[in-house]
């Protein structure tokens, strides 16, 4: 008997959870720390705060490699060299930018309003 009451303890708990949205639902803003996130932080721009960077970082964590980070974080110090990139016609340089419009879109989504 108390097995069958421990299985059915089981059976409700795990019907409590998830549901509903799917994989790709980031609506939850996260923290995180990262070469993005210190960036951010360090930067000059007005609307920057704790919790703005981290949701940025959480949003790169996602969409981006470490490599890909480490790389559009030099934008926050030379925003021409975002330009740069953008308008290259290098594959390398496409593909970086492919991954970081998503990550663009991404941040957005997951950001504003912080």
């Amino acid at each position: 008997m108390r097995a069958i009451s421990c299985v059915l303890a089981l059976v409700l708990v795990a019907g409590c959870g998830g549901g509903g949205g799917s994989s790709d639902d980031y609506r939850v803003v996260r923290m995180a720390s990262g070469p993005v996130s210190k960036a951010c932080n360090n930067s000059q721009r007005s609307a920057r705060n704790p919790q703005l960077c981290g949701c940025i970082q959480a949003a790169a964590d996602v969409e981006l490699s470490g490599g890909d980070q480490r790389r559009m974080v030099r934008f926050y110090d030379d925003p021409h060299e975002a330009q740069e990139v953008r308008q290259s016609d290098r594959n390398r340089d496409k593909e970086f930018w492919k991954r970081y419009s998503a990550f663009v879109n991404r941040a957005e989504s997951m950001c504003t309003g912080l």
